[in-house]
């Protein structure tokens, strides 16, 4: 309102002056005041006669243009009362010549076109964005942009300000409609643009080439998982190209390892599975189920182009992490939105090659006959029905039972990480054909109790060996090195620090052993001036952690004059000398309900010998039928 009022006294101020300068060009010297008034009203008359066609014309114009939004409106106003202006202008001059009379009312018509082509063009662009077509917006509101341009504004400066007008109007639109991309995924289902660049087109040559046996097999592999994954695809509303994604993850394994201890059909870390709801524990991870894995996975990548907005900078984030490509972005010293080929130079090596690879797939499964690309030995989908289990069985145990392969039982189960139900209830996927009899047999089966194992944590001293090491824990070579994902002949290096995968027999031992050893080797000490716990340790070569546990303190704090029990070096484990080496052990079976806690305080133990006898932590969970070692 404010603008208009503005327009409207400028407008007054301009007719005011060209009146009193048109006053006195037609007014010559010996020509009397009554000619010149007599001049000036045929002027004005005339003025208000041009006026009244002009606004006529410009309702008809109006009537017959599309009205899009209170932006255009304003526009429309402020171009109305420019035009007034402009005649008013042009009928209180009274020296131009018909011909530049003529001109200029050209140059007007032409400039008039220019704005009106604009407007309609942003009329469309709205409507194309209703509908979902983002690209077509975009490109009339390029074409918009291109009009205005076209305007001069030196030839016409009463246009000026509606060329400004648009230019805001136009900006605003773009800035809703990439909003808009951030905030919700809508549209087609075909979304991701293939751009055939040298990237792209190098790991086409590499998939086609080198790794065209690992390329095939994927894809046979594809035809169990991709029906699923291309309907979860549908219901959330994101493309189905989508469904390709995990042929650059894992090659469609369920099982596939990567270095960075990323899992499962999808590769998730543990970290980020449970972020979206996989869980893990000792007997499953809910990282290597294809099902429960698609859908976190769908989740994250949703996430990501809501927060991203273009499918190929989330890809990115998906591989690399969000934060990364922020930091990446954050970095950039440009003032326009990125897409991923903005960011390519910057990003890691593996993630450069991840797009351009995912793209590089897309292409070639739309054209499989232009690189003789067949598939031979597709893999189907495994029918099955859920049958939720309450006993603790194995896999093995099941398909003897029901006669089919222990191989189909894992395929549909993958996420038991043993091929062995959990204690609790458990959704168990039975083959369609061989669900009843598995139900009439359930009861036969024989019940299997595997109590998670006990892991004790060894630092490699100079010398030691993988076959030392083994002998002491007795345990195996073998053993180690799967838990510790290394080879039997890897190079162990001293100050590495071990997962040991210790037997029941080694907890019973190590107790006894302690137990008699804290007896033997104990002995006095009394706190001196200047003394402290690390010097006092290094003195009888053991370890602050062993006088703390042994002498009961909660903190470092020493006083002159205090009693300390010391035990000799090696003689006592910092877990186990809590000064009760003369009670005797002996073995607890869990039941249900029970903690750490409970049993500690049932058999009169602190918690944090309790734990220590059997190598848990705080962090530890026991199950129904586990045996312990209480005092």
């Amino acid at each position: 309102m404010l603008k208009i009022r503005f327009t409207f006294i400028v407008c007054i101020i301009c007719l005011f002056a060209g009146c009193q300068q048109a006053y006195q060009n037609i007014t010559p010297s010996g020509t009397t005041a009554m000619d010149g008034s007599m001049q000036m009203h045929e002027t004005a008359d005339n003025t208000k006669n041009t006026d009244m066609a002009g606004m006529s014309h410009k309702a008809e114009q109006t009537d017959a243009s599309i009205n899009i939004t209170d932006d255009s409106s304003l526009l429309q106003n402020t171009r109305t009362e420019s035009d007034q202006t402009q005649m008013h202008d042009n009928q209180a001059s009274g020296e131009d010549s018909p011909a530049a009379r003529q001109q200029n009312h050209e140059t007007e018509i032409c400039a008039q076109d220019k704005i009106d082509q604009a407007l309609e063009l942003c009329n469309y662009a709205q409507q194309m964005w209703e509908k979902g077509k983002i690209d077509d917006a975009l490109s009339n509101l390029d074409s918009a942009y291109s009009a205005i341009l076209d305007i001069d504004s030196d030839a016409s400066p009463e246009f000026h300000q509606q060329k400004e007008d648009i230019r805001y109007l136009i900006s605003k639109r773009i800035l809703e409609i990439y909003a808009s991309r951030q905030i919700v995924v809508t549209g087609l289902h075909n979304e991701i643009p293939i751009t055939l660049n040298k990237y792209v087109q190098n790991e086409i040559k590499r998939l086609t080439g080198p790794d065209r046996n690992f390329f095939i097999q994927s894809l046979e592999r594809a035809q169990r998982y991709r029906p699923f994954i291309i309907a979860e695809l549908k219901k959330a509303g994101l493309p189905q190209d989508i469904s390709w994604l995990p042929l650059i993850e894992s090659g469609f394994k369920i099982r596939a390892l990567s270095p960075a201890r990323a899992l499962g059909l999808w590769q998730f870390i543990p970290s980020t599975g449970y972020k979206f709801g996989l869980s893990r524990n000792y007997y499953i991870d809910e990282r290597l189920d294809p099902e429960k894995s698609t859908r976190a996975a769908i989740s994250y990548l949703k996430e990501l182009h809501n927060l991203f907005g273009d499918w190929t900078t989330a890809l990115a984030a998906y591989n690399c992490g969000e934060a990364r490509v922020l930091r990446i972005i954050r970095r950039q010293k440009i003032n326009y939105l990125d897409n991923f080929w903005d960011l390519y130079q910057n990003l890691p090596a593996e993630t450069a090659r991840y797009v351009p690879k995912f793209l590089a797939t897309l292409y070639i499964v739309k054209h499989p006959d232009k690189y003789n690309i067949k598939i031979t030995h597709p893999m189907e989908p495994i029918r099955f029905r859920l049958c939720n289990i309450k006993k603790q069985v194995r896999l093995r145990d099941i398909a003897r039972e029901i006669g089919v392969d222990t191989r189909i039982l894992k395929e549909l189960n993958p996420e038991l990480r043993y091929a062995l139900l959990p204690p609790e209830t458990y959704p168990l996927k039975v083959p369609e054909d061989k669900a009843d009899l598995f139900l009439s047999k359930i009861d036969k089966i024989k019940s299997t109790y595997s109590a998670p194992p006990m892991y004790v944590f060894h630092r490699v001293r100079r010398g030691q060996t993988l076959s030392g090491i083994a002998r002491k824990y007795r345990t195996s070579v073998r053993a180690i090195s799967i838990v510790n994902h290394i080879s039997r002949n890897h190079r162990i290096i001293a100050g590495k620090v071990l997962k040991i995968p210790a037997g029941r027999r080694y907890a019973v031992r190590t107790a006894n052993r302690l137990k008699t050893s804290c007896r033997a080797g104990r002995r006095t000490y009394t706190v001196r001036r200047g003394d402290s716990l690390w010097n006092i340790a290094c003195k009888f070569g053991t370890t602050t952690k062993n006088i703390m546990a042994l002498n009961r303190l909660s903190s470092t704090r020493l006083k002159i004059g205090q009693t300390l029990y010391i035990t000799d070096a090696g003689s006592c484990s910092d877990a186990s000398s809590s000064g009760q080496g003369s009670r005797e052990t002996s073995t607890y079976q869990v039941r249900s309900g029970d903690s750490p806690f409970l049993i500690a305080k049932k058999y009169n133990m602190s918690l944090h010998r309790f734990l220590a006898l059997n190598h848990l932590n705080k962090r530890s969970k026991i199950f129904p039928g586990q045996k312990l070692i209480v005092e």
